[in-house]
């Protein structure tokens, strides 16, 4: 006689020290896309300083390797050519409202919040068909490898607000859930 064992497979218990790994590494990402953005508001700013924005401009294009003959060289140009007080700015201020955005983020994901979650998420997603468009038009190794880290990045937190997997949502033991 045969006995046949049917048992079924727990589903697996989600592990709050992989995920708060996982989110922490996405908030230390977050904090240093912040840290440039800030770092380049500066950058900015310190043109104020400076007569003649052009030379900057051709400066960093030297440093850089990028022939002035180049489409987006010579925009970059024209664009540091046309530089006002105003557009100074305005361009600084938007440097620094996007490293805020980052230092929120990371401030969240560090901590395990479900509004960063969210952010992430929507942030991530927001970049995508800029990033596809690049991949498709300009393959290198850089390129596919933001689209497949942000592709990443997105389908995590996708998958932690989907399954109910996020540290916030897990049960702790003794803890009572309403």
């Amino acid at each position: 006689m045969s006995s046949i064992v049917h048992s079924k497979v727990a589903p697996a218990e989600p592990n709050p020290g992989a995920t708060l790994q996982v989110l922490r590494a996405v908030a230390t990402l977050e904090v240093t896309k912040g840290m440039i953005a800030l770092l380049a508001a500066c950058g900015v700013l310190l043109l104020m300083r400076r007569e003649d924005p052009w030379d900057i401009a051709d400066g960093l294009l030297r440093l850089l390797h990028i022939s002035p003959d180049h489409h987006f060289a010579q925009v970059f140009l024209n664009w540091a050519d046309s530089l006002t007080t105003a557009k100074i700015w305005t361009v600084a201020a938007a440097g620094l409202s996007y490293s805020v955005m980052r230092f929120v983020e990371a401030y969240g994901l560090w901590y395990a919040r479900a509004w960063a979650e969210w952010i992430a998420l929507i942030s991530g997603a927001l970049y995508l068909p800029f990033e596809i468009y690049k991949v498709v038009h300009r393959q290198s190794l850089f390129h596919v490898s933001v689209l497949l880290v942000n592709l990443a990045i997105v389908f995590y937190m996708a998958y932690l607000l989907k399954t109910g997997q996020s540290i916030h949502h897990v049960r702790q033991p003794g803890c009572k859930m309403t």
